[in-house]
């Protein structure tokens, strides 16, 4: 967190952060004010005499500092306005920074020290970067199963050119032995070949370009803070949709081209 204005909590140089509060911007923007360090929030005091329960006394924060905004949430929200104090004495929650390897021993030391100042109270932890993986667990489910389906869907295209491929070099089986026989080259004949399945990809690319934008355009506007969808993406996708095609259809274009003309002109 970084302080744009004021200061942090300090409470061996300043006890009166007991009752201090630091805003983040959000909460500055949605206040309008120009300058919060002279604000006084109200809150009512944890000590309550029993036959007070109606009337609470109440109790001012002075804010001390303002951070600038930071997402404590996933990329989906937006950054609420956020009000934190410094709590002495009711917290039951702490983040601890480490650098260790040895994870299992630093975390006996913690709960050890958890005990002694909150004895009786359970301890457990997390690791916060599991936390914060947690968040975008959907999504990388999503992608899992999109990159799935998009390896058994190259596969069955693949399947499927080569098929295509063997009917077109069977059919033209006599245009091929012509053209070899009149000094056609080898590279001639399979760009031939090939010049039409690579219309067929550049068809499809046409008609799924977009299709594919608008399905990630939606996708986006579901996080409040989002990338913008670059056109080199869909570059590459048909570079190498192309190089695949192109790849599948060479097996057994160039294996027509190189076979014995003779035995394709040969009178049935």
């Amino acid at each position: 967190m970084q302080i744009v204005k004021g200061r942090n909590f300090d409470i061996r140089q300043f006890p009166t952060d007991s009752t201090a509060v630091i805003l983040n911007e959000a909460a500055v923007a949605m206040l309008g004010v120009k300058d919060p360090l002279n604000l006084l929030f109200y809150n009512r005091a944890d000590e309550v005499e029993p036959n007070e329960t109606d009337h609470f006394k109440p109790l001012a924060f002075h804010v001390i500092g303002v951070v600038k905004d930071f997402n404590y949430n996933s990329m989906h929200d937006k950054i609420h306005p956020l009000l934190m104090e410094f709590n002495t004495f009711n917290w039951g929650n702490m983040a601890v920074r480490f650098h260790t390897n040895d994870v299992s021993t630093l975390i006996q030391q913690v709960e050890t020290k958890f005990h002694a100042a909150k004895q009786g109270l359970p301890f457990s932890y997390t690791f916060m970067d599991d936390d914060f993986n947690k968040l975008y667990h959907a999504e990388q489910q999503t992608g899992h199963i999109f990159i799935t389906f998009a390896v058994f869907a190259i596969l069955i295209a693949c399947l499927g050119l080569f098929g295509l491929v063997t009917y077109a070099a069977e059919q033209r089986t006599k245009e091929i032995g012509i053209r070899k026989v009149l000094g056609a080259p080898v590279t001639s004949i399979v760009g031939l070949l090939s010049k039409d399945f690579t219309m067929l990809v550049g068809i499809a690319a046409l008609i799924a370009f977009p299709a594919a934008w608008w399905a990630m355009y939606e996708w986006l506007n579901t996080f409040a803070y989002r990338t913008e969808i670059s056109w080199g993406i869909f570059l590459v996708a048909g570079g190498a949709a192309l190089a695949i095609a192109l790849l599948t259809v060479s097996i057994q274009t160039i294996r027509a081209a190189l076979a014995n003309p003779v035995k394709s002109l040969r009178s049935e």
